[in-house]
């Protein structure tokens, strides 16, 4: 079982760009699977990290209804925005600016095929860098993501989650608001979930920004602890 994970820092980049590049990953992964089984042979399967921030995008699961997006095309044109529906799980969210997005492009036959305890691990991630700012934030019951003050109404999602998983080799993964710009929130019906709020971490933290960097290499600490597994360049 090969545990290390290729992490590849994409800085800012188009979505349609990295979902295509994602794309050529995972089917590479898959191809290597299915060579292994049809010729009977144990080739290693590769894993990837991708960390990137897109320019402002909607995106809809492929669960998702249209109606929770609130903008035409002329609108979405005037915010500078794109829009795509694509296949992963879950409704609508948002990534932009000031968002660390993470997708990890595992073969999970490489360290559990169990895709519940994998987005488990992914939320407590979250949930362990959180804390290090000092901030107490867990899962809400029959919600996928990361939240603070769950069950008072103030509850607010911090990290928006979906995957993708073929074979057991996953793809899509979390967005997690560092330095985000949440008035574009108020475009949609986030996650399909009506009466709960966005935040981020700097507005948490009642800070102007809060590094990028450091909250990145806090996720990639606690993901290796997680998963077992060896991070590379």
């Amino acid at each position: 079982m090969n545990k290390q994970i290729k992490v590849l820092e994409l800085g800012q980049r188009d979505y349609k760009e990295t979902w295509d590049f994602q794309e050529e990953l995972f089917q590479s992964i898959l191809q290597t699977k299915i060579k292994n089984r049809r010729e009977e042979l144990d080739l290693p399967t590769e894993n990837h990290f991708l960390f990137v921030e897109h320019p402002h995008v909607y995106t809809l699961g492929k669960s998702g209804d249209l109606a929770n997006l609130l903008l035409d095309e002329k609108q979405l044109a005037d915010k500078g925005a794109t829009f795509y529906k694509i296949n992963r799980g879950g409704d609508i969210t948002y990534h932009g600016p000031g968002q660390i997005v993470g997708y990890p492009i595992l073969d999970l036959e490489n360290f559990f095929t169990d895709i519940h305890k994998y987005l488990r691990l992914l939320e407590e991630m979250v949930i362990l860098t959180l804390a290090e700012y000092g901030l107490k934030s867990e899962r809400s019951k029959g919600e996928t993501g990361v939240w603070l003050d769950v069950g008072t109404p103030f509850a607010r999602k911090i990290c928006a989650m979906g995957v993708r998983a073929s074979r057991w080799v996953t793809m899509h993964g979390f967005a997690l608001n560092v330095n985000a710009n949440l008035g574009y929130f108020d475009n949609i019906v986030p996650c399909g979930i009506q009466d709960k709020a966005v935040t981020s971490l700097n507005v948490e933290l009642g800070q102007t920004e809060v590094s990028m960097e450091d909250v990145k290499q806090k996720l990639k600490k606690h993901f290796t602890d997680l998963f077992e597994a060896e991070l590379t360049e």
